[in-house]
């Protein structure tokens, strides 16, 4: 890999007319570019993927980079890959879709796939209140639900055989988002062995509930959240829209199109209306089935 970085960099030098200072960023960024990808046993720039760049960026961002860092890193890996497909000799290039402001902003908040893991693992599946916490930790991180979005929430709006649920977004804007065979299984538990205990012969429509059998309000949530961070041992300062974060970042590191993250978040940039007024509920779903890793 060392050589075709040695091509670039003369490519800059005698063609672009670049100085020694710029020419030396290059080299300083790609370097630390190359050790990553060679840490991560990979031998060939035909081998990376978009999810091998996120990590790059990730362990940058634990280092303490920041953002103008990270973004002029992920220039120089751009600009170096338009010249390797140019020159023919990488077959397609992962950095593309690389340049969203979304993605710096999400970047510093997202877990990997071993912290979810093991924050989904912490709630206590032989109690009630363990079992509606599982449940409502899978459904946020498989929804990239907003913690007021999961308060909200009431038990129509799940749609187990459809596989998706029904939440209202800022200005009560409603979108459908797929959920995986992984929540909906907490789901199914939860309401089928906690609910109906904790609600104690009282009635609600409040899919989450608390001990005193009303609906799980958002303060509630935040302290359940960092708890059972703290619990799972993460350092980082992990709360309920880390879990959305971290949603949307796996689904963009296993090449999900950012449209359809967008999508599946009910984010609105200027000049988009309402978004899933134009979607196919199929579509996402198939798509969401494919890219999530616990779908």
């Amino acid at each position: 890999m060392r050589v075709f970085l040695d091509q670039f960099l003369d490519h800059l030098s005698a063609e672009r007319n670049l100085s020694a200072n710029t020419l030396a960023a290059y080299r300083s960024d790609l370097e630390l570019f190359l050790d990553a990808l060679r840490r991560a046993g990979l031998t060939s720039l035909n081998d990376v993927r978009r999810k091998h760049l996120i990590a790059f960026l990730l362990d940058e961002r634990e280092k303490g980079r920041q953002a103008s860092t990270l973004g002029r890193r992920m220039a120089a890996v751009k600009t170096f890959f338009r010249f390797l497909q140019r020159e023919g000799l990488l077959a397609s290039n992962p950095a593309d879709a690389m340049d969203s402001p979304k993605l710096w902003r999400m970047l510093p908040a997202a877990l990997s796939v071993k912290e979810i893991e093991r924050l989904l693992a912490q709630p206590d599946l032989k109690s009630r209140h363990g079992l509606r916490d599982r449940a409502l930790l899978e459904t946020m991180y498989a929804a990239g639900l907003r913690v007021s979005e999961a308060a909200a929430l009431k038990t129509d709006d799940v749609r187990f055989d459809e596989g998706c649920l029904r939440c209202f977004g800022k200005g009560r804007k409603e979108r459908i988002v797929p959920i995986g065979e992984t929540a909906r299984a907490y789901l199914r538990r939860y309401l089928e062995e906690a609910r109906p205990a904790a609600l104690r012969g009282g009635e609600t429509r409040a899919l989450f509930i608390s001990a005193k059998g009303g609906a799980l309000d958002r303060r509630s949530i935040w302290r359940l959240v960092r708890g059972y961070a703290r619990r799972a041992g993460l350092s980082k300062r992990v709360h309920p829209h880390t879990l959305r974060h971290t949603f949307a970042t796996h689904l963009l590191a296993n090449d999900a199109p950012l449209r359809v993250i967008q999508e599946m978040l009910g984010h609105a940039d200027i000049g988009t209306t309402q978004i899933y007024t134009h979607v196919d509920s199929n579509r996402l779903l198939a798509i969401h089935q494919r890219f999530h890793p616990r779908a």
